[in-house]
């Protein structure tokens, strides 16, 4: 197996892992207070981490940007961990959440003046008329669960554009553990502050917890790095599509989700107007020779 069909094979398995990760999460919070997961899963996987970065330092004048980077971070998962603790839909969350590289054109004009190219404005539409399929019921419903998604999915494109800014002059590595250390950070503050274990940490949660920081975080990061390392753009921009829809194929076998056809509908619209919109970009790249 050449190098580039073996990155692609990694990315595969970086978006089962990150479908199967939102289980792992989900069972774990089903046993232990939300955000002492939260924090106990990123602070374990920055220690993962952590060997790794050995003799890759960080400038002391980059380090305010790598500080508030992992700030943005530790409110995306905030907000993604609370959404993951209310929804009824995994699935559902999933595909709202993928709406993150959508908004990033428009969070990107806004931040650094950059405007979205033409082929963001043709999948716009198709993505917004999934999301309405994808959230309103018959009669017409909107969960709570749903507009924390959407807003973890904006807040999750603020962070993404703004670490892309920073992250050409910042060793990865190091930029990732701070990022994830913090976030750990944050989840261990806000639990000590307001919430309670009212109940046992059995060896289940335990074990959930393990997997989540060694497989779900620590194995999906490295993974991720060596397969977008090597792989094809235009084949990497599709395989990271996959996640939402994995999502719902273990949510289904996990716990039995079964999605109405009005929602699978309007899931299939969003991950369509995302391939357009990517394959649209790949396509102006000019080709290697």
């Amino acid at each position: 197996m050449n190098r580039q069909r073996q990155a692609e094979l990694f990315l595969v398995i970086t978006t089962m892992i990150a479908a199967c990760g939102w289980i792992f999460s989900r069972e774990a919070i089903s046993g232990m207070p939300v955000f002492a997961f939260l924090g106990l899963r990123f602070l374990g996987a920055a220690l993962v981490l952590l060997p790794f970065c050995r003799g890759q330092p960080i400038a002391l004048a980059k380090l305010r940007q790598v500080l508030i980077s992992g700030l943005w971070m530790a409110l995306t998962l905030c907000l993604w961990i609370w959404s993951v603790s209310t929804t009824p839909s995994l699935g559902e969350g999933a595909f709202i959440m993928s709406l993150s590289m959508l908004f990033v054109p428009l969070v990107a004009w806004g931040m650094m003046g950059v405007r979205p190219a033409r082929a963001y404005w043709e999948c716009l539409p198709l993505a917004f008329i999934g999301l309405a399929l994808l959230s309103l019921h018959t009669p017409i419903v909107f969960h709570p669960s749903q507009g924390w998604f959407l807003l973890t999915a904006f807040v999750q494109s603020i962070s993404f554009c703004y670490t892309s800014r920073i992250a050409r002059d910042v060793p990865l590595l190091p930029l990732t553990a701070v990022q994830l250390a913090l976030t750990g950070l944050a989840g261990v503050l806000i639990s000590l502050f307001f919430e309670h274990w009212t109940q046992p940490f059995t060896t289940t949660t335990a074990l959930w917890l393990v997997a989540s920081i060694l497989i779900a975080t620590s194995l999906r990061f490295g993974l991720q790095l060596q397969g977008q390392k090597y792989a094809a753009v235009a084949s990497a921009a599709i395989i990271m599509v996959l996640e939402p829809l994995l999502t719902v194929i273990v949510a289904a076998l996990w716990y039995s989700e079964r999605l109405p056809l009005q929602k699978i509908i309007g899931g299939v619209l969003i991950l369509v107007a995302q391939l357009w919109f990517r394959w649209r970009l790949v396509a102006r790249l000019p080709s290697k020779r």
